[in-house]
């Protein structure tokens, strides 16, 4: 009789250290909420707004969150896939879309922000109608924003591109008139500034433009950028819900940050919540 209860006592001496145990483990298991964050942005603008506008905000929210610049639009995409980014803000809807699908990657976009208008420099030209013969115009050689340059040019009245073509995916091929033989010499964007000492026009996004100490009110022409050219935060599908994700959202959405943009960034295009 002893015996069997002692075998008893022991039994559910053992079931209780195994529940323990279990629920040690699932309590281990539990990943901690992240804290550190890694956001990338290209050089100029971009990166600013992130430096002055949002990680002060996410500081406050017990954040430790690192910058990186970079100067092409091409490496920050790679690598917000590839896990060395957490979030990213350097492009617009279009150039987002059209380069996950073209490298197969499952990014998104989390939330729209300011941008720098694209504007039409010159060192030659006060004016788009002081254009001439022949004139070289240097512009951005991603599709997205060749056509957004396109377009640009067209509202001046100085190309017109085909009827009934896709105005976010025009190219060079698609300028059905352009009367003043304007050479265009598509580059990689983050160049274009160093062109304005050879070219006649520079057609440079806004970013570049600020970074290289170009100002938007000494452009020859601005944009006025539709929606889908504003910036906006990409992140992994797989974070967008996340609630750091939630909490970058909240702080480009904020009364603080758009107070920031207000003064800091001056003539930006930003979408309707921040106006």
């Amino acid at each position: 009789m002893k015996t069997s209860l002692l075998r008893r006592s022991v039994l559910v001496l053992s079931l209780a250290a195994l529940s323990l145990g279990g629920l040690s483990l699932q309590a281990q298991a539990q990943p901690a909420t992240k804290k550190e964050l890694v956001i990338g942005g290209t050089a100029g603008s971009n990166a600013d707004q992130l430096k002055f506008g949002i990680v002060p905000l996410l500081e406050k929210k017990g954040y430790k969150v690192k910058l990186v610049e970079f100067n092409d639009y091409v490496q920050p995409n790679l690598a917000l896939a590839q896990g060395s980014l957490d979030a990213n803000f350097f492009q617009h809807l279009v150039y987002l879309k059209k380069f996950a699908a073209d490298q197969k990657l499952d990014i998104v976009e989390l939330v729209q922000g300011p941008i720098a208008p694209m504007g039409v420099y010159s060192n030659t030209r006060k004016t788009l109608a002081e254009a001439k013969e022949g004139d070289r115009v240097t512009l951005p050689n991603d599709p997205s924003n060749l056509a957004r340059a396109l377009l640009l040019l067209e509202q001046n009245k100085l190309i017109t591109l085909k009827p009934g073509i896709d105005p976010i995916r025009a190219s060079e091929k698609d300028v059905a008139e352009n009367p003043r033989k304007l050479k265009f010499l598509p580059l990689e964007a983050a160049q274009l500034p160093r062109t304005l000492g050879d070219a006649e026009y520079a057609i440079i996004n806004g970013n570049f433009a600020i970074s290289s100490g170009l100002k938007l009110t000494g452009a020859v022409a601005l944009e006025k950028p539709a929606d889908h050219y504003l910036n906006v935060v990409a992140v992994k599908r797989a974070d967008k819900d996340t609630p750091w994700a939630k909490d970058i959202a909240e702080a480009f959405q904020s009364k603080e940050f758009k107070a920031v943009v207000d003064s800091k960034f001056p003539g930006y295009a930003k979408p309707a919540f921040l106006q």
